[in-house]
């Protein structure tokens, strides 16, 4: 069984119940999982010093879009809100394929794992040209991160009211089935799996409310969660008032989507009975601020929903509306703008980056990560504050979040390397990436 010393890090920060951080301390992984944290631990295995690094666990990144990696920057959609921003993009998504789908999902979770992420969810809900979710799986697999990805869904096309083309749509009859399929195929119930799978029509606007509702029946029959986009933007609300009678939150009650195996992306216009309801129903919420800010969608309550005792976690988004995939800069992100919104005391440093670990494996159920403490899974994140962004900080961990750095020196999940010295051990990087931009130029012509 593979044994591991973490020795000497400046600062292990541990996430545990008393939220310890601990100075000159090792971390002993063996078989994929923290046996021991202290100070002068042996090990007769491999040794990987940890001088002048911080450690944390892995962040969580709990909201993605990864077939978008491959349209960054695309112009048209720059400048757009939500609704003007998706129509420009849907015609160029619609000539996909399972290779393009692939690739686009190695680049951002290699984006990802070098930003210390070991957790990454994905919410793919457009399948063209026989692409599948199992594209998605096969690269997180290749790349060796934990992952969860979510079968997403469009049944309703422009023809009847709804905002995607009518070839990007599914008859619902066809999702629900293969949403069986891949669950069948690929869930893993067991503490510890390195994929899980959940159950993610798009949106309010691209769906029918029996569709919703018949995908809350078969997550729960099946014992996934679900996950779907809510209350991001004004368009949004005005589309749920005028569309359902009611307000996002109302809609996602009546149709069964709260509970503690549901999580919503954005909740930027969430109401404060909304935050109540997530509250007392333990519903989730995967918070998109640079994405939010890039669609001008608004800040989202995230200390209200705080202090109501709402789960909280972060999410990058797609890296069409982002346009990056970097989760320690998306914590930062979330720092400096409930500060903008509620003043310098709004949020601590510590908070935004227990919001991006214990926060992610709480939102997604996953209550054997997020923290490093024996027994728990060894995915942990070690960071270099000996090197120029840190260079003069009298706070290592706070360092992280104000300053840098924004990259990881080792990454580390189910306790097996992901990243070693900043590049990833797992895939050719560069072949991917030459790869990823000749995908890119065949769209763009």
């Amino acid at each position: 069984m593979r044994e591991i010393l973490i020795r000497g890090a400046e600062v292990v920060v541990t996430m545990d119940a008393a939220r310890r951080e601990l100075r000159g301390a090792d971390l002993l992984l063996r078989g994929g999982e923290i046996v021991a944290l202290g100070q002068g631990l042996v090990s007769t295995g491999e040794v990987v010093s940890a001088r002048g690094c911080v450690v944390t666990p892995g962040l969580i990144n709990t909201h993605h879009h990864l077939y978008q990696t491959l349209t960054r920057a695309v112009p048209g959609g720059q400048d757009a809100l939500l609704f003007g921003w998706l129509k420009t993009l849907y015609p160029i998504w619609a000539r996909m394929g399972p290779e393009e789908i692939f690739t686009s999902a190695q680049i951002g979770l290699a984006e990802l794992a070098l930003s210390g992420c070991t957790l990454s969810s994905d919410h793919l809900y457009l399948f063209p040209n026989g692409a599948r979710l199992d594209d998605t799986i096969a690269a997180a697999a290749e790349l060796g991160l934990r992952f969860h990805p979510t079968r997403g869904a469009m049944s309703i096309g422009e023809s009847a009211g709804g905002l995607p083309p009518d070839a990007l749509v599914e008859r619902e009859e066809a999702i629900l089935a293969d949403c069986i399929r891949v669950i069948d195929t690929h869930h893993d119930p067991r503490p510890g799996a390195m994929l899980r799978v959940g159950v993610a029509p798009c949106s309010p606007f691209s769906v029918s409310r029996e569709l919703m509702r018949d995908a809350a029946l078969l997550a729960r029959d099946k014992g996934v969660m679900l996950h779907t986009h809510l209350a991001e933007n004004d368009e949004d609300i005005a589309y749920s008032l005028h569309k359902f009678g009611c307000r996002p939150g109302q809609y996602a009650e009546d149709l069964g989507w709260t509970g503690a195996d549901v999580w919503h992306a954005h909740c930027v216009k969430l109401s404060g009975s909304e935050i109540d309801l997530f509250a007392r129903s333990s519903t989730g919420v995967a918070h998109c601020p640079c994405s939010n800010c890039r669609l001008g969608s608004g800040i989202a309550p995230v200390r209200a929903m705080r202090d109501a005792g709402v789960k909280l976690a972060l999410g990058v988004d797609g890296s069409a509306s982002n346009d990056a995939g970097n989760l320690i800069a998306e914590a930062r992100q979330a720092l400096l703008l409930q500060r903008v919104q509620n003043g310098a005391d709004a949020m601590s440093v510590r908070e935004a980056l227990e919001i991006a670990t214990l926060g992610g494996a709480q939102v997604l159920g996953r209550p054997e990560l997020g923290s490093l403490e024996p027994g728990k899974r060894a995915d942990l994140a070690i960071w270099d504050v000996s090197g120029l962004e840190a260079a003069g900080a009298w706070d290592p961990v706070a360092a992280l979040l104000l300053s840098g750095p924004t990259r990881v020196k080792h990454l580390f999940v189910e306790g097996r390397p992901v990243v070693q010295d900043g590049q990833i051990t797992t895939l050719d990087l560069p072949r991917v990436i030459e790869r990823a931009n000749a995908l890119a130029r065949a769209l763009a012509r």
